[in-house]
């Protein structure tokens, strides 16, 4: 069996620590999601929860974890959701 390059092994480790950032940013977008989804329905501190999850998506589009178009759609429909149940009441 050959003996693993150097840069072989980097490659390994970069990807290694790659994935763990991005399935920490794409955990937390989605968690936060979760959360501002479950405001809107109770209708606890809904804006402040929206914020959040906004900030959220923000970041693990920024790092990389979702796509920006993603996180886009995902902070319209939360806000568009928000607005509506906020109007209803």
């Amino acid at each position: 069996m050959a003996k693993k390059k150097r840069s072989a092994l980097k490659r390994i480790r970069q990807t290694v620590r790659r994935t763990v950032t991005k399935t920490l940013g794409r955990s937390a977008a989605r968690t936060a999601v979760k959360t501002a989804r479950a405001a809107i329905v109770s209708g606890e501190d809904v804006a402040k929860a929206v914020s959040a999850a906004a900030s959220a998506l923000g970041k693990a589009a920024k790092r990389g974890a979702i796509h920006r178009n993603s996180a886009a759609r995902r902070r319209g429909r939360i806000a568009k959701a928000a607005a509506k149940t906020s109007k209803a009441t």
